[in-house]
């Protein structure tokens, strides 16, 4: 018996057709916090609204991870910033910060032998609302004039520089508002005053906050994230001047009771 099937058998013209997917697909603009330079972050694929199924349901919740260099156009690529979408107006997805970590090249670089490592992380909670992790890394430092090879610091002086780390970034966390301490990651002003004041104790190099997270948000208000954003409900015309976007609808004001 032949092997296979007989040509009587076999059906002609009914291949399913084939649908390209991205003709169903709309692009949406990821914009950045007004804490950054360059708002306009990148494009995102969605399907587009097809009954029950909102795009805006499906950007929502979506996180980019965009390098400082790209958010600031300075030379710092070891910064990654996650954003998080939290709101889709017209064809923008209005962002939020969501973490900050350094790239793992960089964190490899600034490890060195002879010195001691010293790390210290905190939970800490903003004045409006979110409770962040900070970590903090940071090396001993040796003296210009020293001729031994090792710079190693006690555990006692250990103990207290870790200390002095996580009681710093509490207090600098909590009594500014997320925006702040955005801003206060970008410049690096944490860092900084971590090494000052931890020379008494013993001198350390390389300080920096290599990590950060969000734990937990208060409940999601369009206004504050507007008021983050700054700039939601107006575009830039052809001719270049600031207008009202026609498609932006400010949030229903709830009256108390």
């Amino acid at each position: 018996m032949a092997v296979g099937k007989s040509k009587k058998m076999i059906k002609k013209g009914n291949k399913k057709k084939v649908i390209d997917p991205f003709t169903r697909k709309e692009w949406y603009d990821v914009k950045a916090p007004s804490m950054f330079t360059n708002r306009q972050v990148g494009k995102t694929l969605v399907n587009r609204t097809q009954g029950t199924k909102i795009a805006s349901d499906f950007l929502k919740g979506r996180v980019y991870e965009v390098s400082l260099g790209d958010l600031n156009s300075v030379d710092s690529d070891f910064k990654k910033f996650r954003l998080v979408c939290e709101d889709v107006q017209g064809r923008e997805c209005l962002t939020n910060f969501h973490s900050m970590k350094f790239t793992h090249d960089k964190m490899c670089s600034i490890i060195r032998k002879w010195h001691t490592l010293i790390e210290g992380n905190v939970a800490v909670r903003t004045t409006d609302g979110y409770l962040l992790r900070v970590f903090c890394i940071g090396f001993t430092k040796r003296d210009a004039h020293q001729i031994k090879k090792t710079a190693y610091a006690q555990s006692s002086k250990v103990r207290a520089i870790r200390a002095r780390m996580t009681k710093h970034i509490q207090k600098e966390v909590s009594g500014s508002d997320l925006k702040t301490v955005v801003k206060k990651l970008i410049a690096g002003s944490i860092e900084k005053e971590i090494e000052r004041r931890t020379t008494y104790l013993h001198p350390l190099h390389d300080v920096y906050i290599n990590k950060v997270k969000v734990i937990k948000k208060p409940k999601f208000e369009h206004g504050r994230l507007f008021d983050l954003h700054g700039d939601a409900g107006t575009t830039v015309n052809e001719a270049g001047e600031t207008v009202s976007r026609p498609d932006f609808h400010e949030p229903p004001v709830q009256e108390s009771v």
